[in-house]
């Protein structure tokens, strides 16, 4: 028998993670110290919405709740470029380090000024290392060209094409491709000639995507992704619920956690 594979999922969440990826990625370890085995963070930075970055973080002084997301270079990045596309703004992080010292400890504002990195992604992806939070955790990226060139085919699924200058995530739909533009609106753009290394499934077609080229055993679940996920496609998986944290939507500043 193979070892043991145990998988989590989460878009990029914020400059600090939120509380329920750490809860994540404890579960994660908790089965690991019970099977063995190995622990992959399926990281959907595909994903284009910019409220996926934002962090909720308590005001130590006021104890009110404040958000800090990142500023990026234009609209077009904002509404539509898959998070993986999206780059940060010049000055961004002179702003947002003013900010952080009400919001966060010393230490943590440390870590925030080791990081000088201008796409969204990498900037999440590097805190969090340094955070320590994905020691001995394989990442794998939905963005990654050789993983989505070996993925099964999905019929429901998006596109990264160019777009004004930019990368956009376009919807699949009636044999076109389309932006959403707000409400029922929806606006088609040319794709051209597509290939498998800019497909991205939707939310329901994730799953079995993502598992045709993780070969996970385990996968750890929130309490609302649970609800959606299509487990009936990859029976070979054994779900479990991620263990529950308290303030789950809030982000995660503790830095004195152990294993």
């Amino acid at each position: 028998m193979s070892e043991p594979v145990i998988c989590f999922g989460q878009q990029p969440c914020g400059i600090f993670p939120n509380r329920f990826l750490f809860s994540k990625i404890r579960t994660a370890r908790r089965i690991q110290t019970e099977l063995g085995g190995r622990i992959v963070f399926f990281l959907h930075d595909s994903d284009h919405d910019h409220r996926e970055t934002c962090a909720l973080l308590t005001n130590r002084h006021t104890g009110k709740i404040e958000r800090v997301n990142f500023d990026v270079l234009n609209k077009i990045q904002k509404l539509h470029s898959p998070l993986y596309c999206k780059t940060i703004q010049p000055g961004w992080e002179e702003k947002t380090r003013r900010r952080l010292p009400n919001l966060v400890a010393p230490e943590l504002v440390e870590i925030f000024d080791s990081v000088d990195l201008d796409n969204v992604t990498d900037f999440c992806v590097q805190m969090y290392r340094n955070m320590g939070l994905l020691e001995g955790v394989e990442l794998v990226r939905s963005s990654d060209p050789e993983l989505r060139e070996k993925a099964i085919a999905v019929e429901d699924f998006f596109v990264d094409i160019p777009y004004e200058g930019e990368i956009v995530r376009a919807r699949a739909r009636d044999g076109g491709y389309f932006l959403y533009k707000g409400g029922n609106n929806f606006m088609e753009v040319n794709a051209g000639e597509i290939n498998k290394r800019q497909i991205s499934p939707n939310r329901d077609t994730r799953l079995a995507w993502m598992q045709s080229a993780v070969h996970c055993t385990h996968y750890v679940a929130g309490e609302g992704e649970i609800q959606y996920l299509n487990t009936e496609d990859t029976p070979e998986i054994e779900f479990i619920k991620r263990d529950f944290i308290d303030r789950s939507g809030e982000a995660y500043i503790e830095y004195d956690h152990e294993w």
